[in-house]
């Protein structure tokens, strides 16, 4: 069987890292695992403060303002260590690697937030940030990384919701990515990031809210997401593509320029209940979708993907449905969408771009990135799984079906 294996250990300021490494790679050599930088004592946690108004909480994280920002390569925090470039990652070679921000929006530690809330209520910044580095290479994109790569991503995901959702006070799970300058990152090197929430965010709240009336108003007999899904399939004009156990359609509603939904067949509340053979699937599909993304212009397409898991509140998992919001705010080769006023202040979107004639140009430009995600499906392996060893790293192994062995 393979296995995607994982090693647990902890960076000089004792941050937590994590390394996930593809099936049948050898057992890392306890001596690679070792910081050997001088790292400051991590900072006190910024701040969370609740808008009475909106009754929402807003992150004050003034630490970050020092983070660092489009180092070259050869000072890239997250490339492979070596003796010129102590880096975050201190292995010299790694396949995937997940691991404590340095400059947190929210944690390290992890509580409840206060229950009396009222204008004027601010508590410490508990959470989790975690950076996902998906590949040792410092340049490229999620696209290029193969299916077997793919697949470990998928796991790590799937492992860090999982192990993030059980500690104390997280009420939501977020991994996602922003790629390209024009969104704001900070790093050119392929990687994502993990939010854990002690506190249901605003968007969750309103799409569990809306997905659970809809499951109590036929008396818990169909999902909303499900039924959004079949009105897509049925009608066709935005669906983009579909598989065995996902399909990917652009909303009816779009609010982007570019905005795609990836939806699992089967009602699943996050990453970590996917099965291995819809994971399997997953690692060909969702890179099927950022060539597409890519295939529209002459240069790579900015986005954002936005991986949506129900919340942890039993109520808003009844109804709760995994899904991936692909968007980019690219409307044409050298235009991008800005948010202004109805956007940013409203939260009123307007959208210069048809749906349908986004689907259909995303339809089109499948053919030409086909020839890629073939070669992929040629490196397609069944079954996935997770080990265990301990020094000062910790090596764990996956079933197929991701849970721990």
């Amino acid at each position: 069987m393979n296995m995607t294996c994982i090693t647990t250990t902890f960076l000089a300021d004792g941050r937590e890292i994590l390394y996930f490494d593809d099936a049948g790679t050898a057992e890392r050599a306890p001596e690679s695992l070792t910081d050997h930088r001088e790292l400051p004592v991590r900072p006190d946690p910024g701040q969370l403060r609740f808008d009475a108004l909106s009754r929402e909480w807003v992150a004050v994280a003034a630490h970050r303002q020092s983070r660092t920002h489009l180092p070259p390569a050869d000072r890239c925090p997250i490339c492979p260590t070596t003796p010129a470039n102590l880096t975050e990652i201190p292995a010299p070679d790694y396949d995937v690697a997940v691991f404590e921000n340095r400059f947190p929006s929210l944690g390290p530690a992890t509580s409840e937030l206060p229950a009396a809330l009222a204008w004027g209520t601010s508590t410490p910044a508990v959470g989790r940030c975690e950076v996902v580095a998906f590949t040792p290479e410092h340049t490229g994109s999620f696209a290029d990384l193969g299916w077997r790569r793919t697949r470990t991503v998928i796991d790590a995901w799937a492992h860090r919701t999982e192990a993030l959702s059980a500690l104390p006070g997280i009420r939501q799970v977020f991994p996602f990515e922003n790629r390209g300058a024009e969104i704001g990152v900070t790093l050119h090197h392929p990687h994502g990031q993990i939010y854990a929430y002690p506190y249901v965010t605003p968007r969750a709240a309103v799409l569990a809210a809306a997905a659970g009336a809809y499951f109590d108003a036929s008396d818990g007999t169909a999902t909303l997401a499900a039924s959004v899904l079949q009105a897509e399939r049925s009608d066709g004009s935005r669906m983009v593509l579909e598989g065995e156990h996902f399909s990917a359609y652009v909303p009816f509603a779009a609010r982007w320029p570019l905005e795609v939904h990836l939806v699992p067949h089967r009602q699943v509340p996050d990453l970590a209940a996917l099965s291995g053979a819809e994971r399997d699937e997953l690692a060909h599909l969702y890179p099927d979708l950022l060539r597409r993304f890519d295939a529209l212009y002459p240069t790579p397409t900015p986005y954002i993907a936005a991986w949506h898991q129900a919340p942890l509140e039993t109520e808003m998992r009844r109804a709760g449905q995994l899904h991936l919001q692909l968007t980019s705010p690219r409307r044409a080769a050298d235009k991008l969408k800005y948010l202004a006023g109805s956007e940013a202040a409203m939260g009123a979107f307007i959208n210069d771009i048809t749906p349908e004639s986004v689907a259909a140009r995303l339809r089109e430009v499948g053919s030409e990135v086909a020839s890629e995600v073939a070669s992929d499906v040629a490196g397609t392996t069944a079954g996935t799984a997770t080990r265990t060893t301990t020094h000062t790293a910790t090596r764990t192994t996956l079933t197929p079906e991701g849970a721990p062995a």
